[in-house]
C-alpha cells in the first residue's frame, strides 16, 4: 500500500485519497479559437513519462482538499506535496 503525505493531515494510506490527473494542464487562453483536434489533445492527451511526473490528489477521506505532488511513475516514491 502506498503512503501519500498530505500537506494538511500528514501521511495517509492511499485508500483515504484520489487521483486527479496531469497536474500542469492548463486551460486554453482563448477556447473559441481552437478546432476540433486541439480540444481533443487538450482534453485526451497527457504526459506518460517514466520517472518523476507531477500530479493533482484530493484527499477525500480527510480534509477534503486538493493538493499537487510528484510520484515517481516506476518506483511510486512520492516526493514533497504542496497544496
Amino acid at each position: 500500500m502506498l503512503r501519500i503525505d498530505c500537506p494538511w493531515c500528514g501521511p495517509r494510506d492511499e485508500t483515504e485519497f484520489r487521483y486527479g490527473g496531469q497536474a500542469d494542464v492548463f486551460y486554453p487562453e482563448d477556447p473559441s479559437s481552437l478546432d476540433d483536434a486541439a480540444w481533443a489533445e487538450y482534453v485526451f492527451v497527457r504526459g506518460n513519462p517514466k520517472g518523476w511526473f507531477a500530479e493533482r490528489w484530493v484527499h477525500v477521506a480527510g480534509c477534503r482538499r486538493w493538493f499537487n505532488t510528484e510520484r515517481h511513475t516506476v518506483t511510486y516514491e512520492f516526493r514533497e506535496a504542496a497544496p
